[in-house]
């Protein structure tokens, strides 16, 4: 009886130690997960972005000068809807590459006008081809060719989306420096190879279509 009443006593030690280290190991991962998912909110902010001059003093400023920041439908895209991609997995890998940021903030790597203006098409580059490579993946946050209606879209640029739904195209592939002015330096293509234009003939687009200071004949030209 004595050895029965010393188990039963040993087996509740073990069990209320083991239940005890449970709630204790599940508190520590609600507690852990809570702190990081509010860093993440926090640092996934417009205020947050702008929060070191380098960005408000430069990028910033431009930025509120586009459709991006102010528009007629009064929907604002911020800085994590285009460099912060939705899905988890991508967005905790953006957050640790991002991580990175805070040596060059260190060493004041862009912390003047001047310094910014020599490396902006080396960052403008890096970024592109981030984007090139997740097929755009934080443009996506918003935009996505199965969503458009490209007949209701301004001529040209329902030709040209279509065209780049049909060879595999990604947004970067075209829309470079829309919430951001393009460095100096930088090539970029918005429908304008002899190719597209080939394209545009097989559509029967006039030129008119495309370009503004083409006559039109509809309007007694």
């Amino acid at each position: 009886m004595f050895q029965f009443y010393r188990h039963l006593f040993s087996t509740k030690i073990i069990f209320g130690t083991t239940m005890g280290a449970a709630i204790f190991f599940m508190v520590i991962g609600v507690v852990y997960w809570w702190t990081f998912n509010t860093t993440m909110d926090a640092t996934n902010s417009l205020e947050f972005c702008i929060s070191c001059h380098e960005m408000e003093n430069n990028v910033y400023q431009e930025y509120k000068k586009t459709v991006h920041y102010k528009n007629k439908s009064g929907v604002r895209t911020t800085c994590p809807d285009c460099h912060v991609p939705k899905e988890w997995n991508h967005k905790v890998i953006r957050k640790i590459q991002a991580s990175n940021e805070l040596f060059y903030k260190l060493i004041g790597s862009i912390d003047t006008a001047e310094k910014f203006e020599k490396k902006r098409l080396k960052l403008a580059k890096k970024v592109w081809e981030h984007m090139k490579k997740t097929d755009s993946i934080e443009c996506r946050n918003c935009h996505s060719f199965d969503a458009m209606v490209f007949s209701q879209q301004k001529i040209k640029a329902g030709v040209l989306h279509k065209r780049a739904k049909t060879r595999g195209q990604t947004c970067i592939d075209c829309h470079k420096g829309i919430a951001h002015r393009l460095p100096k330096g930088a090539e970029v293509s918005r429908g304008g190879s002899d190719a597209d234009h080939e394209y545009f003939e097989e559509q029967k687009l006039k030129c008119y279509q495309c370009h503004k200071d083409m006559p039109n004949p509809n309007d007694g030209w």
